[in-house]
């Protein structure tokens, strides 16, 4: 969806976007094509110090901002860290210096723990799949009046150009797909508060655990606090890579869902300085359940 968006959006030579290290390559590649093609910059955001709890703030946005910052890209949460960032923060910030950008948002791996409003938050885009919301293979797009009216066209010149849909749509939508739309939205409904509380008792168990270890480092915030993370957690162990680690416990049991790898988060690898097996990631979501054992570890 952010792919086909950025073919709507014309910026002048010399413009600035931000980017973030921290995100899936769905909100990365999108802006660096872009860059290329209009012959942008393209800033890298954070830019300095590396650590396992890296996280975007206003404070190491500003250095980057400028009259010609055009786009600031960020993710609500981190696909591979579950760390939250503060967007509304973000987001006035930008505007303070920068009043030309757009504020976009990839909310993918926030949207199935939280509830989200694009006008609280003030942002321009924002982008989410419906099945990671317990939905269909369906993704969404908000647009902001002024970064809908910002986009031209891409279908045929005959067709209306009054919303986003008119702009961006070359056909007409999967409607059993879009049919199955408010059957996710009624099923959610007046659930979130219970999610986040059970989610953050999940994640309390694995994070107990897991910061007990002297050979485990835990990538993103190591509190189980549910307004700064959500459960989606990501670690090392000393002595293994992540993909031997993950196989070696599938060869005793396959009670424990947890992958391997780098789940399209290429560059905050290279940002953490992570092996090419990645890191091992546990995501929890409310219908997971978690009970402590012998060892003290969690099973979800």
């Amino acid at each position: 969806m952010l792919r086909i968006f950025s073919f709507t959006i014309t910026f002048s030579p010399g413009d600035e976007l931000i980017v973030s290290a921290l995100d899936h390559e769905a909100n990365i590649a999108p802006w660096v094509d872009l860059a290329e093609r209009q012959n942008l910059v393209l800033k890298w955001w954070p830019s300095a110090e590396r650590t396992t709890r890296p996280k975007l703030t206003p404070e190491n946005l500003a250095p980057l901002l400028s009259d010609r910052t055009r786009l600031v890209a960020l993710t609500h949460a981190s696909n591979v860290l579950g760390t939250v960032h503060d967007v509304r923060a973000i987001a006035a910030a930008a505007r303070r210096r920068a009043p030309a950008a757009l504020v976009c948002v990839d909310g993918v791996a926030y949207a199935p723990h939280r509830p989200i409003d694009v006008r609280a938050l003030d942002v321009d885009l924002y982008a989410f799949s419906w099945y990671k919301v317990y939905g269909p293979h369906a993704a969404q797009l908000y647009a902001s009046p002024r970064a809908r009216d910002a986009a031209r066209p891409l279908g045929h010149f005959f067709n209306p150009t009054a919303t986003l849909e008119n702009k961006m749509a070359l056909a007409a939508s999967t409607y059993e797909l879009v049919a199955a739309l408010p059957a996710a939205v009624s099923y959610l409904r007046g659930r979130w508060g219970a999610i986040a509380a059970h989610e953050a008792r999940l994640q309390g168990l694995l994070l107990e655990y897991l910061n007990g270890r002297e050979d485990v480092t835990v990538y993103g915030e190591t509190s189980a606090d549910n307004a700064v993370r959500v459960p989606t957690i990501s670690f090392t162990v000393k002595g293994w890579s992540s993909r031997e680690l993950v196989e070696a416990v599938e060869k005793v049991t396959l009670k424990f869902g947890f992958r391997w790898g780098l789940f399209y988060s290429v560059r905050l690898k290279e940002y953490l300085g992570l092996e090419q097996d990645g890191v091992v990631r546990v995501s929890m979501v409310h219908y997971n359940t978690g009970k402590s054992n012998t060892g003290g570890g969690c099973e979800v």
